[in-house]
Formats: C-alpha cells, structure tokens, sequence
C-alpha cells in the first residue's frame, strides 16, 4: 500500500467547514476580509458556540465576556481567532475509530500545540503558526486509525512496548504516520511549510533544507512527553536535543529558565471537548 492508495477512501475522510477551509487559505493570504470571515463563522452555530467558549475560558477571558466572533477577534487578534476556529473544526470533524480515545488524542496534540507555540516564543517563528503545527502533528496517526484500524492498533501495542514507531509503520504500509499527516495537511492546502515541518517532524535535521517549524514541533513533543511522565526540569535539560534547539533558532538559555512555567500551560482543549 502507498499513501495513494491509502487516500483512495476519500468517503472516510473527515470534512471540515467551508469557513475553516478559508482560514487555512489565509496563512499564504494576506489580502482577505477579516469581517467578511468572521461573518462566516458566526453562520456556523456549533463552531461559534465552540469558539464562544473558548474565547471566554480562563485562557482568554477578560473582564467581560463576550458574545460574538468579532468581539473575539477585537480581543485576541486575527491570528489567535484563527487558530481557535480551526481547533474548533478539527475537533469536530473526526469521529473516534473503535478503540481509540480521541479524547486523550486531542489533549495529547493540544499540549504538544501549547509548548509549539510557548517555544516559538523564544525563536522567529510565528506562534499561532507553530501551534497549528503542534495541533496538527500527529494527525496522520489518527488517519490510520481511522482508515487502517486494526493494523494501526497492533502497532500502537508494539510502540507502548518500547518498539519504534516510524520503522514498524514504514514495515506494514511502505509510508510513516507522519508522511500521512503532512498529505492530509495538503489535501486540506495548508502552506508548504506546515506540510514540510509534519513530514519531517520526527527527524528534522535528516534533510538539507532548515526545518524550524518540524524541530519545534520535535522539541513539543520531546518536552510533553518528559512533563507527562514527571521528568524534572533536571533531567529534562541534561537530555535536551540542543541540535535540534540550534536548528530551531531558539534562545536556549531562556528555555531552559522558563521550563517551570512551561509546565503551566493551559490549550484551553477542554473547553472544545465538552
């Protein structure tokens, strides 16, 4: 099998709405009508509702709520907005696959997104770009559940058992979970960039060309692991990829004095899981 055949199944394909289709647009657009997209948004009553509670959690709210897309956008700005409304979207576009707990999954992607984001804080990147990347970084693994299923599930059990994902998966299908998700992210147009830094997120430095946005995402899902498992900052700095910080153009010193508060970062997930 090969990722043509794999992407055959487009009936199996999550949907997404028009609006958020736009949005994805809009990262390689400068020229759009941020009130005409807003508009859009607020004909969509789930994906409004979902942004609405988001944008007055903890995480955004200020010292009022409030109770339209562009108030939200007053708030927050553009790019946080869109980064809101293509969570919301993607959130509700996948359905779980037997045995999968896309609850866990989402959480897992939005710390992962989180730390992107807190991370590119401390380099050029743009932080609602690197936490797009971050929400979208392993989003070809739950492609394969949900096209793949039971092959998918007796790799995951190899995985927990110490085996290497990326080598078992090349085994069985000829392509990785992460050559799945970069495709899904261009059959859904997001930039070039967005598209290279998934493909090559597990190995960022194995090309010519820099990476910053796969070794950021390299970076996220090193760090959310260690915290997950309760790693000290200790530990966690002594095993750093400095190679891949490098690469990333990050000010390491300043990473590692702000790993505390790094441990305190809120996605706001739940607020899109209720």
């Amino acid at each position: 099998m090969d990722l043509d055949q794999l992407f055959s199944k487009t009936q199996e394909l999550p949907t997404i709405p028009e609006v958020v289709q736009e949005l994805i647009q809009s990262f390689d657009n400068d020229d759009f009508d941020v009130d005409e997209i807003a508009k859009k948004v607020g004909m969509d009553q789930v994906l409004t509702a979902k942004v609405m509670r988001l944008a007055n959690s903890a995480k955004f709210g200020g010292n009022r709520s409030i109770a339209s897309v562009n108030e939200a956008v007053v708030r927050m700005g553009f790019n946080a907005l869109r980064t809101l409304v293509l969570a919301s979207g993607f959130t509700s576009a996948f359905k779980a696959p037997e045995g999968f707990d896309l609850n866990q999954f989402w959480r897992d992607s939005f710390g992962v997104a989180e730390l992107s984001r807190w991370l590119a804080g401390h380099s050029a990147a743009e932080a609602e770009t690197a936490f797009t990347c971050g929400m979208l970084s392993n989003i070809g693994r739950l492609m394969v559940h949900l096209m793949l299923p039971e092959k998918a599930q007796e790799i995951e059990r190899v995985v927990e058992k110490g085996g290497n994902r990326a080598e078992l998966e090349q085994d069985a299908w000829g392509f990785t979970s992460d050559e799945a998700g970069a495709q899904v992210a261009k059959m859904w147009k997001f930039p070039d960039a967005i598209v290279e830094g998934i493909a090559n997120k597990s190995d960022p430095l194995s090309g010519n060309d820099d990476q910053p946005l796969a070794c950021l995402m390299n970076l996220a899902s090193y760090l959310y692991r260690q915290q997950q498992g309760d790693v000290s900052d200790e530990e966690i700095i002594a095993s750093f990829p400095n190679d891949i910080a490098k690469a990333a153009g990050l000010d390491l010193s300043a990473v590692m004095d702000g790993l505390p508060e790094s441990r305190e970062l809120d996605s706001g997930i739940d607020a899109l899981l209720e």
